[in-house]
């Protein structure tokens, strides 16, 4: 039963003055639950418990971390179709997605339980003493990776599972040995609710500190404005738009101590289709892409919202069969109503530039607050002219872009912001002789995919979910799979430490039988 509570750390608690509700975009009525927002003295609360909680919690063996993630898994798959019927009430989005965001949500637990058994991710190095080396003795130093702190992840929209409560961001940071207070987020606080209580139940049945979770209500900004000033948070996860991700930066960044905020934004992921592409697949790929921004109405942040090509026949008929395809589809419906507003909003503005064609916008009547797919055509030297069309546009809607050449197209790429995909259809000779374009296009990108759709993010511990500003505002790190825990974490050395006081991970003996680089060498003796 959702009661509209906050969970400060294992206490549900509702002091605060301000309420709201979520809102079913598919019936386009409010639901039924009412929620409280986080006050200042809960806000305190949480936090306060958070930082007494990590003092006990970053010394958790990895072993008992993994527990706890585990445990995480298994309570949110007890809640049974509770939890998938209030994320479909509060999403609009279907059964078959909410079911596979839900294992994936779990899956993304227990993998970074597997990795905190195994254990090697603290980077252990070790540099042993040599006290007779000449002309100056060399010291004993040893290093590895310390969790920051408390930190504060702010779900996300367009993922009510796998990128919020307990989510890719909290599931890392967690794994690393951070508290995590949630600002859950507004459009679907019930679901956020759900997860919540699983947590609380995991910490308690795993013995974990209570404040190591909490999960926070929020309507609108100050909540999340006073997360990130507390000078006792340490981080942030972000997942949502450009502004919000950049002001939440800049508000870090003023503290008397920045911290970093690890923010993903805005993507329109370029697709550049090469000339054997044109040639022999063409209308095979413009189907699968005309499914690809489509896929749950274009509400991925790896939605393809650009492609670029070559003008000529070949390319026309890929236009063509792209247009007829698009509006085959039957259209879904959105989020909420203010991000069906946004869509409608930016994709009109665009449609509006000069040297735009529109050459497939669908017209037959919809349900409330469902997309209509559109595509426009533009110029090379229009595109590059007029940075409005560089703009990501939230929802199922892509530009294609007419070049005159390879260096129209190649400038192109050199001028277009961070990603955080980019994707090449073509054949190995194309790339071969296409050196220029993939140079160009691997700069702007997170992840570079050859002949596939950028829709869909394997989870594993390869993946770069991430990309230049304003992609992200790291591109060093990853909010998608095991490497996603570096965000949460610092080096430290110890210089000379005695060795029975040392972290076992740096021990001499090699307690936690983990792989290390000892003088160069990666070994586990």
């Amino acid at each position: 039963m959702i009661s509209g509570t906050n969970a400060i750390g294992s206490k549900s608690s509702k002091k605060g003055n301000k309420t709201f509700k979520t809102f079913d975009p598919k019936q386009n009525i409010d639901t039924e639950w009412t929620f409280y927002e986080a006050s200042a003295n809960e806000i305190d609360e949480a936090i306060d418990l958070a930082t007494t909680a990590f003092k006990v919690y970053k010394d958790f063996s990895g072993a008992k971390k993994a527990g706890f993630l585990e445990a995480i898994a298994d309570e949110i798959e007890a809640i049974g179709d509770d939890l998938i019927d209030t994320y479909c009430m509060e999403s609009g989005l279907p059964d078959g997605r909410a079911r596979g965001e839900r294992g994936r949500t779990m899956g993304q637990l227990r993998a970074f339980a597997n990795l905190l058994k195994e254990g090697s991710w603290v980077e252990a190095v070790i540099e042993k003493a040599q006290p007779n080396r000449e002309p100056m003795p060399k010291s004993d130093i040893r290093k590895m990776l310390f969790p920051l702190g408390p930190v504060v992840v702010f779900g996300a929209s367009n993922f009510p599972l796998a990128f919020s409560t307990a989510g890719g961001d909290t599931a890392s940071a967690l794994a690393a040995g951070c508290p995590v207070i949630v600002k859950s987020h507004p459009m679907h606080a019930g679901t956020g609710e759900l997860v919540s209580s699983a947590i609380v139940k995991a910490a308690e049945k795993t013995g974990m500190p209570n404040g190591v979770f909490s999960n926070l209500n929020s309507s609108g900004i100050e909540v999340g404005q006073q997360l990130v000033k507390h000078p006792k948070v340490k981080a942030v996860g972000f997942t949502g738009s450009i502004n919000g991700g950049t002001a939440l930066y800049k508000l870090a960044n003023e503290r008397d101590e920045p911290i970093p905020v690890f923010a993903e934004m805005g993507s329109i992921n370029p697709v550049v289709v090469l000339p054997s592409a044109l040639i022999n697949d063409s209308d095979a790929w413009a189907t699968k892409y005309a499914s690809s921004i489509t896929l749950g109405a274009g509400q991925f942040c790896t939605n393809p919202g650009l492609v670029l090509a070559v003008k000529g026949e070949k390319l026309d008929g890929f236009i063509k069969t792209l247009s007829e395809e698009i509006v085959k589809l039957e259209p879904t419906c959105m989020l909420h109503p203010n991000i069906y507003a946004k869509y409608n909003e930016g994709k009109n503005e665009l449609s509006a530039q000069s040297g735009v064609t529109i050459t497939a916008d669908y017209k037959k009547d919809t349900n409330a607050n469902t997309a209509k797919p559109s595509i426009l055509k533009v110029s090379g030297a229009d595109f590059l002219a007029n940075t409005k069309l560089h703009r990501e546009v939230f929802g199922p809607f892509s530009v294609v872009v007419e070049c005159e050449n390879t260096s129209e197209l190649e400038a192109i790429l050199n001028h277009l912001e961070g990603q955080l995909t980019g994707t090449i259809l073509g054949s190995e000779e194309d790339l071969e002789n296409n050196s220029g374009v993939v140079d160009a296009l691997q700069s702007r990108v997170g992840r570079i995919l050859f002949n596939g759709v950028p829709t869909g993010v394997e989870v594993n511990s390869s993946m770069i979910h991430g990309g230049p500003f304003p992609a992200t505002t790291d591109p060093r790190f990853t909010s998608v799979g095991t490497s996603a825990i570096k965000r949460w974490v610092r080096p430290v050395s110890f210089q000379d430490w005695p060795n029975k006081l040392l972290p076992l991970a740096l021990q001499n003996e090699n307690p936690l039988k983990i792989t290390r680089l000892v003088e160069g060498e990666y070994t586990k003796n």
